[in-house]
């Protein structure tokens, strides 16, 4: 029943993602959260180690393409250094802007992964389109109000999939 919201994956962060993962999974494009995901929610620009992680997925050929539910000031902001595809206001986790991303990246749905820190947009959106789906932990346990309902949500969600044994999470990252 709540297996809509249930990620493919769960990992400690983006970077226990690597470009190795990606093709053991045949996957081509990365859809990101920008948000919690990257860089705490308030954080302006992308950390030197984000630009190693989006570089080193471009090297290996997986296309990248941030995608956030925030407005275009802050994702131009934070991507206006980086060379990549961006979507603000993405209405996640309705499918619209998921489904043109895929468009725009010119892959099939099997060849997609969503990432993000949310159950209910970032995984929800992502699994109703039919991606992969990976959910990271946040990286910051603040939030922006409106966010908070949601994480309520999520850990009733979360400790419903641990003890059923539906999910566990990979620790790799040495953070």
């Amino acid at each position: 029943m709540f297996n809509i919201f249930l990620p493919d994956e769960h990992v400690d962060s983006i970077y226990d993602i690597t470009p190795a993962f990606l093709k053991k999974h045949h996957k081509k494009g990365v859809i990101v959260d920008l948000d919690n995901t990257l860089v705490p929610w308030n954080e302006h620009y992308p950390t030197d180690e984000v630009r190693e992680w989006l570089e080193t997925m471009r090297k290996e050929g997986i296309k990248v393409t941030i995608f956030s539910n925030n407005n275009e000031e802050r994702v131009s902001l934070f991507t206006e250094t980086l060379n990549i595809d961006a979507v603000h206001k993405a209405n996640k986790p309705l499918q619209g802007a998921f489904k043109r991303t895929q468009q725009k990246m010119k892959l099939q749905k099997e060849d997609m992964v969503v990432i993000g820190d949310q159950l209910l947009t970032d995984v929800l959106g992502g699994n109703r389109i039919g991606f992969f789906t990976i959910l990271v932990v946040p990286i910051v346990q603040s939030d922006a109000a409106i966010t908070k309902f949601n994480r309520n949500m999520e850990r009733i969600l979360l400790n419903y999939f641990y003890k059923k044994g539906k999910l566990t999470r990979r620790i790799k990252h040495g953070k």
